[in-house]
């Protein structure tokens, strides 16, 4: 069969490289790379944006350390179920049931199928976003027929580029350089944003190193600009917003670091290789892969969010903001999304009588309000108040101290698009606007095809057939459509449920997959003689054990802090004690089993 001769001349070729070795060894990986590419193309979608946008906003430049160590603990963990997967050739999934543990088995299973479907989503709104805003306008309509009829077109684009990967030959060859063209183009745009901010004086790079040097403290304190700004104040007010920047720090530090390596991206890999026909003499080219192919581009396109949205938002507002004429106070693109901490603020006070305010001044004052703002703002601040009251309370917060608004613009989260007039001064508005919108446009759609490349593969494992059947297309297609569904089930009600069950169960898995991970490297009866020895096998699993705790910690927080939310914090607590429980009883049935042998 050509797929089969395909992948003997590609085993030749890298055996013969590595027996000549340097150059030629590297020439023979970079030629040969795909799957890490594949794992590059999902983890630079919309989550890794907001979460730099958002890391750059509260923290500067000093949380860039925390994605170069997310993906780094990444790596380890993905380059050992790619030494175990290549070096035994068995499917993890039906590994892990066999030898492990079948409940963690299943468990990452589903939670993979769960992670594509859901985060699907916000990846087809953000190539509607991008489309939108930056590279079509008015032609998008912003109504609910619009959004559908867009995500349509998406989703048949997309599924004939997913389709193009079923089989080894040419068309596999045009979608591997399709994928990496997409990689290169969201590369190239966001950095080019920090080039010209380099290039203008707008960076301090002793601060942009210093970044990268790991603080672990910042998990429990402010940190950047803020962290000066805080320090300024009284006592008093120092608990008070240090407990609000420290809250929202913590949450974007997790939900940045998930982002680096999900567990969906655990389940990509492995069958991404064995689909290659790749084998044991390709366990070296997978770790090269790995590096180059997704953690050198996440590491630049991370990096140069979090130092271009520093650049342009941490502890900056705009002149309106700092206004404390209430009429010009209200107009600042800040105000909306600022006003319920600021209102928490002016509760502080207690000494003396908030000042009166006359019916006319009333009367002019929410004239102007409801000039400014939309009808569902209006009532998103008034909340029932009296007028006179709500003039009263926002006259407090516009009359705040410089450095408190500066605090607090840092909690206020930006619309990603607006890094598009950094680029401004260099190409042009429009230009800018493109280009930027080009990036994150590749961004979503690029994630959109991988979600649906997992899809297909955890459909296979589920229903037990081989890869690239019916099975593949029915998942790839279940989780696309889904995701093109995003205006009836994303923007809606549902949303809040969804992110909140996704987002934990995949934050539980991920330390599951990773000490499942460890438990197959450690297993004698899957590995073998390709079992690691000596201080091989003390190097992996003193890599492997840190990247498990780092997981561990990550998730115990996470878990922790959405099983205290009010709505939905009893979901996330009965899945959490569910899958524990049921985790056990597979560990003694299993043990069991074993002793019935």
């Amino acid at each position: 069969m050509a797929e089969s001769s395909k992948v003997t001349a590609d085993r030749e070729q890298l055996v013969a490289a590595q027996a000549r070795g340097g150059m030629a060894t590297l020439g023979v990986f970079v030629k040969l790379s795909g799957p890490g590419w594949l794992q590059s193309a999902i983890t630079l979608g919309g989550g890794s944006l907001a979460g730099s946008l958002f890391l750059g906003v509260l923290g500067g430049t000093k949380l860039l350390w925390l994605q170069l160590v997310a993906i780094a603990m990444g790596v380890v963990m993905l380059s050992a179920i790619s030494y175990v997967t290549l070096s035994t050739g068995e499917k993890p999934f039906r590994a892990i049931n066999k030898h492990i543990n079948p409940v963690l088995g299943w468990g990452w299973l589903i939670a993979t199928i769960m992670a594509n479907m859901i985060w699907c989503m916000p990846q087809f709104s953000l190539c509607f976003a991008a489309l939108q805003k930056n590279l079509i306008g008015d032609a998008v309509q912003d109504s609910g027929t619009g959004k559908l009829a867009v995500s349509a077109v998406i989703l048949v684009a997309t599924s004939c580029v997913v389709l193009m990967n079923r089989k080894q030959g040419l068309s596999a060859k045009v979608f591997d350089i399709f994928l990496k063209a997409l990689v290169g183009m969201i590369v190239i745009c966001f950095f080019g944003v920090v080039i010209y901010l380099g290039s203008t004086g707008g960076l301090d790079w002793g601060n942009v190193f210093s970044g990268f040097v790991p603080d672990l403290g910042q998990a429990i304190r402010p940190t950047g600009d803020v962290a000066e700004l805080v320090s300024s104040l009284p006592a008093a007010l120092q608990e008070f917003w240090s407990a609000r920047v420290v809250k929202e720090q913590r949450a974007v530090m997790i939900g940045a670091a998930a982002t680096a390596v999900g567990v969906n991206m655990t389940f990509l890999l492995p069958y991404s290789m064995l689909n290659r026909g790749w084998n044991k003499p390709f366990r070296g080219l997978a770790r090269f892969d790995l590096c180059t192919g997704m953690a050198i581009p996440y590491i630049v396109v991370t990096s140069c969010v979090v130092i271009a949205s520093a650049a342009s938002f941490h502890a900056k507002v705009d002149d309106a903001f700092l206004s404390d004429d209430l009429d010009t106070f209200v107009t600042s693109p800040l105000f909306m999304g600022s006003h319920k901490t600021l209102l928490a603020r002016i509760q502080l006070e207690t000494e003396g009588e908030p000042a009166e305010v006359s019916p006319a001044e009333v009367e002019q004052r929410v004239a102007k309000l409801r000039e400014v703002l939309s009808e569902k703002d209006y009532d998103n601040i008034s909340q029932g108040k009296s007028e006179a009251e709500l003039v009263r309370q926002l006259q407090a917060t516009a009359g705040l101290p410089e450095v408190e608004k500066r605090i607090v613009s840092s909690l206020v989260q930006r619309n990603a698009f607006q890094l598009s007039q950094s680029l401004a001064p260099l190409l042009g508005e429009s230009s800018a606007n493109y280009v930027f919108g080009l990036g994150v446009f590749a961004m979503g759609f690029s994630s959109i095809i991988i979600l649906m490349l997992i899809n297909g593969y955890a459909f296979c494992e589920m229903l037990g057939t081989e890869q690239g059947g019916p099975a593949f297309t029915i998942g790839c297609l279940v989780s696309g459509v889904s995701g093109a569904a995003w205006p009836l089930i994303w923007d809606g009600p549902a949303k809040l449920w969804l992110a909140i069950l996704a987002s934990s169960f995949g934050m539980m898995l991920l330390p599951v997959a990773y000490v499942t991970f460890f438990m197959m490297m450690n297993s004698k009866s899957l590995m073998g003689a390709e079992k690691p020895t000596g201080g091989r096998m003390l190097l992996w699993n003193v890599l492997m054990g840190i990247s498990v705790l780092g997981a561990l910690a990550a998730a115990t927080v996470a878990v922790i802090d959405k099983a205290r939310d009010a709505t939905a914090g009893w979901l996330v607590s009965v899945v959490g004690v569910t899958y524990v429980l049921l985790v056990i009883v597979g560990f003694v049935m299993k043990s069991k089993s074993k002793d019935a042998q």
